[in-house]
């Protein structure tokens, strides 16, 4: 906001002040904004370039401010046109880009963006871009970004992007995971999770899809494919959908992590079914390892079986999850 109307928080901060008075000086500004009176004095003169602030014919020491909407309207009106016209020059590009798309062989459906910094800033600008919903894969065996510096994300989450992600079940071991996932879904981000997923995946607004390339020998990602509204587009997303209708809802076990003892039972239920080692959910549950045995070990006493393949059958025939 403070960019748009071209001022700093100490400006704004000075402005609003004086607006409150019929008429103040430098030093009388400095007193009330607790600010050294050689930055007000700095801040008066830039507030007068800017017309939001001009001196008394008759007391030329004094200032008095110009009304806001006297002030602002010319500064605003002005970037309403700039706006105006940058729009205007979208709309002329992506005319020039669906012409170019129509003509588009097999081969240019497809852009190659080469090495893990170039992805991760595609990434960034993919998620910036989105209006609707963000999709994606996300595999155990590397982080291609870690979460807390996803900030293009949170950004997209604040604004109503929707978020659908599909892990696979070691993703879920990472410390903090299930908290964080927790969080996410009060923000629009739901997560479902699969034993494997056949490659990492990004979908934006159904419209662009970003493949990013791993090498197992090098242990990282080398570059990613872009895909471009075409067949190979139709048919990532079509992929994405099979896979988010069969992967299991991760949400609910999370949400139930930190409930009341009766509740953490169904909560490592969840957590079993889902594929992850008694370490794992011990971690997760915030509880011991020889707990998680213990209570699986009663559990399966309960139940009236032997494994714990008979135990998650009857934790689902019995309600339990």
């Amino acid at each position: 906001m403070l960019d748009e109307i071209d001022l700093d928080e100490e400006q704004l901060f000075v402005y609003r002040t004086l607006l409150t008075l019929s008429a103040a000086g430098a030093a009388e500004l400095a007193e009330g904004v607790r600010l050294p009176i050689e930055r007000v004095e700095l801040i008066l003169d830039a507030l007068e370039r800017r017309g939001l602030a001009a001196r008394r014919a008759a007391e030329p020491d004094l200032l008095v401010a110009s009304p806001p909407t006297l002030a602002f309207r010319p500064l605003l009106a002005e970037r309403e046109r700039r706006l105006a016209q940058a729009h205007g020059l979208l709309g002329e590009l992506s005319d020039l880009y669906r012409e170019g798309a129509a003509l588009r062989h097999a081969p240019d459906v497809v852009d190659v963006v080469r090495g893990a910094d170039a992805v991760r800033q595609r990434i960034g600008q993919l998620q910036a871009a989105a209006t609707e919903r963000v999709d994606v894969f996300v595999l155990s065996d590397v982080a291609l970004m870690d979460s807390a510096a996803n900030s293009e994300e949170d950004r997209a989450l604040a604004r109503g992007v929707e978020y659908r992600v599909v892990v696979e079940t070691e993703v879920l071991e990472r410390p903090g995971f299930l908290d964080a996932a927790r969080e996410a879904y009060a923000h629009g981000e739901e997560v479902r999770v699969l034993p494997s997923l056949p490659t990492r995946l990004f979908i934006v607004d159904r419209e662009l899809a970003l493949l990013p390339t791993y090498s197992r020998s090098e242990g990282n990602v080398t570059g990613a494919l872009l895909v471009h509204p075409s067949g190979l587009r139709d048919l990532l997303t079509a992929m994405f959908e099979q896979y988010w209708r069969i992967s299991t809802a991760l949400v609910d076990a999370a949400m139930e992590n930190r409930e009341a003892e009766q509740g953490v039972d169904r909560a490592l239920l969840k957590l079993l079914m889902l594929g992850m080692t008694d370490s794992a959910a011990a971690s997760q549950l915030g509880i011991s390892v020889r707990t998680v045995q213990r209570r699986v070990a009663e559990l399966m006493d309960h139940a009236g079986v032997s494994t714990r393949l008979q135990l998650g059958a009857a934790a689902v025939r019995l309600g339990w999850v």
